[in-house]
């Protein structure tokens, strides 16, 4: 193989776009002071690795493979994988630090350990003590579960061709390094290497790899963006520290749906299942209190009820506050220019404070009716029936759209007991009464809306 050679550049630490000199905007990205000098080596022209040699064959030649999923025996896990582990497939897990990414990989290797597959979690951060400490308090003590603690790719890889697991764990990529790259471990340039090397492998061993992955103060996962194209899931971890449920969503995933969510419990052993989320985060709803909405959203293919939360007071200052948590603060001062402009109602200049309860992120715009319900509710101080639910989209011209899946969304609120539902008129034309026992209530505009519930 010809040499390479040796260069330096500056590269954007945010998405990895090189520059020969340093400059203080990214043109590619946008972000202020990420460059940062690197090295890197580059190999001539017309060098091909042997291991990507190939050739093109005709679609109907292509053997497909019918290899069965890998069951991680945690229900939720596998609903936000679509069924299961793909072999062969690399999972991106980024979250907060503390909300349970190192738990959740080393309870799922657990649980497959104890099926008779064996399987290695890699720790790029602790040691092998620190590991077990973990384990001890999480009762992971299969024996088909390896530990093992190193930072560079090639003994990674090495002890994996050794071990032959079916499932490994590294954790984390940015802790990781080759010593092809001469670069410090966390830079752009190592975690792509380290990722694609760890990507190669197991698309040619079949081997399901798990990366975690740090994310940074905004929330996105540290490193170049391609390091989310490389792979073949993209899994968050949300959550906050005050409270004990965090949520697993996916926002890439080339073997299932990209709207799945998995709903968990820390405790002190461990992360626990929630597999009624609807009811864990209606338990604590106030009776009788104005601005509360219970509204289902569709996450994937499961329907879940979420409570509404709006506070409407008047406005002490020139400029009203606008702050929202779990929604999308745009979509609220949409929905409030609508009320005033075809609703009639004087609630621009108000003071709005909206909170999606337990912590759960929306960006569904069939909440968009009971968040306007939820505001008329605290605006005009008139508390909502406890067994009422609310969905619909809401147009500029403040007419209400329909959703889809209402059906689903309906079954869902009846386990839980709701008796009467405003929803939109053409989703209410088109469900049959036999489908579910609750009283519906169909409606055309924001204004027929209010008209029905006040």
């Amino acid at each position: 193989m010809k040499k390479s050679r040796t260069l330096s550049q500056f590269v954007c630490q945010i998405c990895g776009n090189p520059s020969p000199r340093w400059i203080g905007k990214c043109p590619s990205c946008g972000e202020w002071n990420s460059y940062v000098e690197e090295r890197v080596e580059r190999r001539k022209a017309g060098v091909v690795e042997e291991n990507w040699r190939s050739k093109p064959q005709l679609i109907n030649e292509i053997e497909g493979s019918n290899e069965q999923r890998i069951s991680t025996h945690i229900g939720e896990l596998d609903r936000v994988l679509g069924g299961g582990l793909v072999p062969g497939s690399v999972v991106l897990v980024g979250g907060d630090p503390g909300i349970g990414k190192s738990t959740i990989a080393l309870q799922m290797l657990d649980k497959i350990g104890s099926s008779d597959m064996r399987t290695l979690y890699v720790t790029g951060e602790e040691s092998h003590e620190q590991v077990k400490l973990r384990a001890r308090r999480i009762g992971a003590s299969s024996d088909n579960l390896f530990v093992f603690a190193e930072n560079s790719v090639e003994n990674i890889l090495e002890q994996l061709v050794k071990l032959s697991p079916k499932i490994a764990v590294v954790d984390s990529i940015q802790a990781i390094y080759t010593e092809d790259f001469p670069s410090a471990p966390g830079s752009v340039g190592q975690i792509r290497e380290c990722a694609a090397k760890m990507m190669q492998y197991a698309k040619t061993h079949g081997v399901a790899i798990f990366l975690i992955g740090h994310v940074t103060k905004e929330g996105t996962i540290a490193g170049p963006r391609v390091l989310e194209h490389l792979v073949d899931t993209v899994f968050y971890f949300e959550g906050e520290r005050d409270h004990s449920y965090r949520i697993l969503r996916a926002v890439k995933n080339r073997f299932g749906s990209t709207n799945e969510i998995g709903v968990f419990e820390m405790q002190e052993t461990g992360l626990k299942e929630v597999k009624n989320p609807s009811e864990i985060f209606l338990s604590e709803r106030p009776i009788g209190s104005s601005g509360s909405v219970v509204t289902p959203t569709l996450e994937g293919t499961r329907p879940i009820l979420v409570e509404i939360q709006a506070l409407v007071s008047p406005c002490n200052f020139g400029v009203p506050r606008r702050t929202t948590i779990g929604i999308d603060s745009n979509r609220v001062s949409l929905l409030v220019a609508v009320l005033e402009k075809r609703a009639g109602l004087q609630i621009l200049g108000q003071d709005i404070f909206m909170n999606v309860a337990g912590g759960v992120r929306i960006v569904e715009p069939a909440i968009d009716l009971g968040v306007s319900i939820s505001l008329v509710s605290s605006f005009l101080n008139k508390p909502i029936q406890s067994d009422l639910l609310v969905f619909g989209e809401v147009g500029l011209s403040g007419e209400v759209r329909g959703v889809s899946r209402a059906d689903l969304r309906l079954r869902e609120a009846e386990k839980l007991g709701f008796k009467k539902c405003i929803l939109p008129r053409i989703n209410k034309d088109r469900i049959k009464p036999s489908i579910s026992s609750i009283s519906l209530i169909g409606v055309n505009s924001i204004e027929n809306a209010i008209e029905v519930m006040f």
